[in-house]
C-alpha cells in the first residue's frame, strides 16, 4: 500500500544512508573487504569501481521509493522502468557509439601528432602569438562541442593536438585547458546533441506542447553567448595579470 506524504521521501533517504554506512564500513577499517592492494582506500574497489557503487545507490533508492509510491510492487517491475527510462536515451547512445569509433580511429592513426608539428609550426611562421592562438581555440572548441557534447571525449580529440601545439609555442598545458573548459562548457545549452537538451525539451513540452527546439534555443541561447563572452573576457584579464592558475602552474 502506497505510503502518505513525508514517508516516501523519509524510506528512500533511510535505504541511501544505510547503504552509504554499509560501504563505509566495507571500505574504512584495516582489513575491510572493499579496500584495495595493500590495504590501499584509493585502489579500493569502490573508488575505482564509482559507477557500479553509484548504480546500486541509485537502484536501491529508486526501488525504495517505487515500493513507497506503489509503483514498483513486484522485482519484475524495476527492469521494466529501467527500459523506459534507457528507450528515450536510445538515440543519444547510438550517437556516441558513432563518436566512440571516430575517436579510436583518430587516435590509431596518429594524426593528432602530425596536426600539432604542422599546426605549431604554422603559427610560429605566421607570427600568431598567445592571445590570437586563444581565440582560434574557443572558436573551434566551440563549435565542435556543438556536435561532441561530451567534455572527455572532445578533449581526447582536441587535447592531443592543443596541447602539444602550444606546448611547442611554450604555452604551458594547464594555459591551454583553461581555455578549453571556457569553449565545452558554454555552448552546452544550446546544442541539441546534449542529453539534458533533450531531456529539457521534454519537461517545456509537458506545459507548453508547442514547444520545440527553436523554443528551448531561443531561451538558452542568449545565456550562453553571455557565458562565453564573461568567460573570455576574464581569462584574457587573468593571462594580462599574469596569475598562476594553480600551485607551481604560470599562466604564461
Amino acid at each position: 500500500m502506497p505510503l502518505p506524504g513525508m514517508k516516501r521521501l523519509r524510506h528512500a533517504g533511510l535505504a541511501l544512508l544505510g547503504y552509504a554506512v554499509l560501504v563505509v564500513v566495507a571500505m574504512i577499517p584495516p582489513g575491510a573487504p572493499l579496500r584495495g592492494k595493500g590495504g590501499s582506500i584509493v585502489q579500493s574497489p569502490v573508488l575505482t569501481g564509482i559507477a557500479v557503487v553509484l548504480a546500486m545507490a541509485f537502484l536501491l533508492v529508486g526501488a525504495v521509493y517505487g515500493r513507497a509510491v506503489g509503483t514498483v510492487r513486484t522485482g519484475r517491475d524495476i527492469p521494466d522502468h529501467m527500459a523506459k527510462g534507457l528507450r528515450e536515451m536510445a538515440p543519444i547512445l547510438v550517437l556516441f557509439f558513432a563518436i566512440s569509433q571516430f575517436l579510436a580511429h583518430f587516435k590509431w592513426t596518429g594524426v593528432g601528432e602530425v596536426m600539432a608539428i604542422r599546426g605549431a609550426d604554422l603559427l610560429k611562421s605566421a607570427g600568431i602569438t598567445g592571445p590570437v592562438a586563444f581565440l582560434g581555440v574557443l572558436a573551434v572548441c566551440t563549435l565542435i562541442n556543438l556536435l561532441v557534447t561530451s567534455g572527455s571525449a572532445q578533449w581526447a580529440l582536441v587535447g592531443p593536438v592543443f596541447v602539444p601545439m602550444f606546448m611547442l609555442l611554450d604555452i604551458p598545458p594547464e594555459v591551454t585547458q583553461a581555455v578549453y573548459r571556457i569553449a565545452d562548457s558554454c555552448t552546452n545549452a544550446a546544442t541539441p546533441m546534449s542529453a539534458y537538451f533533450v531531456m529539457t525539451l521534454g519537461v517545456i513540452q509537458r506545459y507548453r506542447r508547442s514547444a520545440g527546439i527553436g523554443t528551448l534555443l531561443s531561451l538558452t541561447l542568449p545565456l550562453c553567448l553571455v557565458m562565453l563572452v564573461t568567460w573570455t573576457l576574464l581569462f584574457y584579464a587573468w593571462w594580462a595579470l599574469g596569475i598562476p592558475l594553480g600551485p607551481g602552474v604560470p599562466v604564461r
